[in-house]
This record gives C-alpha cells, structure tokens and sequence, in this order.
C-alpha cells in the first residue's frame, strides 16, 4: 500500500475507534428504561451512526484500492486505540495488559504490512 492509502487507512480506524468512545457516550445518555424516543433523539448515537457511515463509505473505497490481506490487519490497531482514548477522554482504566496485547497488535499489522506483495 502506498503512503495515502495507508494513512487514510488509519484515518478510518482512527474514526472507528472514536465511533466506539461516541457509542459509550450514547449508551451513558440513555434513560434506564428507553424507549423510541429517547434512541431516536440521542444526540451521541445519532453523531456516533453518521461518523460509522462516513467511515463506512471510506472504508469501501480503501478496500478497492487496497487488498484485504493489506488493509484489514490494521483494524486490529482499534483494540489499542480505543482503550487509550477511553482512558485520555472518558477517564476509564488503561491496564499494561491492554498496552502489551496492543503492542503484539501493532507488530502484527507492522508485519502483515510488509508481506510479500505487499
């Protein structure tokens, strides 16, 4: 993958794992027993489903120009990116466990990325 592909490949993940942190906001706004309404009028979910879209359709456009075997192995980056993000913005505990496991993350998508081909 050239370097814009690849950046704007961590460009989706990056959006993705925001995605994850507006989703939590959702789910904290929601009343103990919602209804409808109360969905259909978060406005943390509502934010949350547009940026999935976006991401969605850049995503796509990514897997047409980028092999899967290439492009995936970066989503696997998310399993760190939202922990320490829900750590800096939502205050949530980030264990060394997180940190090690997303270090094995991060050589594994180092290492996908240079496969052969790639």
């Amino acid at each position: 993958m050239n370097a814009l592909l690849t950046l704007l490949t961590l460009l989706c993940v990056l959006c993705i794992s925001l995605g994850q942190l507006l989703f939590k906001k959702a789910a904290a706004a929601l009343p103990a027993q919602p209804g409808l309404w109360d969905w259909a009028t978060n406005g943390w979910l509502i934010v949350s489903l547009a940026l999935y879209g976006v991401t969605t359709l850049g995503w796509i456009w990514i897997l047409r120009h980028a092999p899967l075997h290439l492009a995936y192995p970066f989503m696997g980056l998310a399993f760190l990116i939202v922990p320490v993000l829900a750590w800096l913005l939502l205050k949530e505990p980030l264990h060394w466990q997180t940190l090690a496991g997303g270090a094995l993350i991060l050589a594994g998508v180092t290492l996908a990325a240079r496969a052969p081909g790639a």
